[in-house]
């Protein structure tokens, strides 16, 4: 497995055809987030993921467009990989300057949504981790970190469906819409067999295991759907894939779809054997499962992570659960 390395170059790196990607800075510990930009002989002007509501990505976004001649108002479609706000952040300001919006689905009813209810949500998103045993004390740092990622989204107005299985033209290619879940409920990914590249936002990537959380608002098994992606991707074995986060490419995508799975198998014995020491909760889990010093999106990340491969076990009939009246919690043994 190797990812292109983004730190020297120009601003933009050719993916294929009048396909190029572009590195832009997000505040998080990957450093940034690619956003694809296509500027075709024949069909629309598109851009693939859109960065996160800040002064720097929309900078970065902007010296892009104009290395290929264009601007804001150039942009006919947005195609969005999935709701995270480092990928739909800048949705509503591309919207503004006259470009659809597209995702898939399955995204748009809960994922998408969830910027919209974000007021309405908030109290059932925080009462889902106190369920599941985050103290009284975190939940005020958790509402504000909340927040601070609502506060770096501008959302659409109105998105588009797209649908697993049609096809969309980019670059010249037609390209098959895959629905890729498990990091978010309705994650997209576009397969070219022909060239055999597929663009994968965050389904796979080369230096870290995307975060795989289960939240008041997603599907139940979200680690269950992730390993079914894993099992598409290890299928398409495609040459190269294009991603979220360290890259802007990678190839031995197969190689690194077996080493996930791996990875979330040895995650599934470690929860199912921390649980039959004794019954605790999912934060208790995760203090076990993550043993380091984690900052509050952190800690939430793991929480959400160890949650879910709790409810797999769960709903393999590996692990029980069983709700603590006296604390108010819901707890997990075997």
């Amino acid at each position: 497995m190797t990812a292109s390395d983004p730190s020297s170059g120009p601003v933009l790196t050719p993916i294929i055809g009048s396909l190029h990607a572009l590195q832009v800075p997000i505040p998080y510990p990957m450093k940034t987030v690619t956003v694809l930009l296509d500027k075709p002989a024949d069909g629309p002007v598109t851009m693939i993921d859109t960065a996160l509501d800040t002064p720097e990505a929309h900078a970065a976004i902007e010296a892009g467009l104009h290395e290929l001649g264009l601007g804001w108002n150039d942009v006919e479609r947005a195609i969005i990989t999935h709701h995270h706000p480092d990928h739909y952040g800048l949705a509503g300001l591309v919207e503004e300057h006259g470009a659809e919006i597209q995702m898939l689905d399955v995204e748009i009813g809960r994922g998408e949504r969830y910027w919209h209810m974000w007021e309405e949500w908030l109290p059932g998103h925080l009462k889902h981790m106190r369920d599941h045993g985050l103290p009284p004390a975190s939940t005020e740092d958790m509402a504000g970190d909340n927040r601070r990622g609502r506060d770096r989204v501008r959302p659409a107005h109105h998105v588009s469906p797209l649908r697993e299985g049609q096809n969309v033209a980019l670059a010249g290619r037609d390209w098959e819409v895959l629905w890729l879940p498990g990091h978010a409920d309705g994650h997209l990914g576009l397969w070219n067999a022909e060239d055999s590249i597929l663009i994968a936002g965050d389904a796979i990537l080369p230096r870290i295991s995307p975060n795989v959380g289960l939240y008041a608002y997603t599907r139940p098994d979200p680690l269950g759907d992730y390993l079914q992606t894993l099992g598409k991707l290890e299928a398409l074995n495609p040459a190269q894939a294009v991603v979220g986060h360290y890259g802007p490419t990678m190839t031995g995508v197969q190689a690194r779809a077996r080493e996930l799975r791996g990875h979330h198998h040895e995650r599934l014995d470690f929860i199912k054997a921390e649980a039959g020491k004794e019954p605790r909760n999912a934060y208790d889990l995760s203090l076990a499962m993550f043993n380091r010093e984690l900052n509050v999106s952190g800690r939430r990340f793991a929480l959400a992570e160890t949650l879910a491969h709790a409810e797999h076990l769960r709903l393999l009939g590996q692990l029980y659960r069983t709700w603590h009246e006296e604390a108010g919690v819901w707890v997990y043994h075997a």
